[in-house]
């Protein structure tokens, strides 16, 4: 499944947030206009087959390494990283149990 389609699940469940970091999986017209409905501004990279390449804000888009390195010192964690737990309740709490000891310890 394409990135912005399981992000249209999410999208009344975001938090307010003034910009929106994503990668060009995330690039549709549909899911910029929601966005922008919510007041969000979207820092989303074209795809390269885009007809109209649509810019978006390249020194905060080099931020985005630091989300993609947080993601990946959790899954250094074998329980997250191969979905150990089949309750989704279980797996956020190994999830924050992970963050803890990662970021604050």
């Amino acid at each position: 499944m394409s990135d912005y389609k399981g992000a249209a699940l999410m999208l009344k469940a975001l938090p307010d947030a003034k910009e929106l970091l994503g990668d060009k999986g995330y690039d549709a017209d549909w899911f910029r206009q929601a966005l922008s409905e919510r007041g969000i501004t979207p820092c989303i990279p074209s795809k390269s087959n885009r007809k109209t390449q649509i810019d978006h804000d390249q020194l905060l888009y080099r931020q985005r390494h630091r989300i993609e390195n947080m993601f990946g010192r959790i899954k250094d964690w074998r329980r997250i990283h191969t979905r150990y737990d089949r309750c989704a309740h279980t797996f956020m709490s190994a999830i924050c149990l992970a963050a803890t000891v990662i970021f604050w310890l």
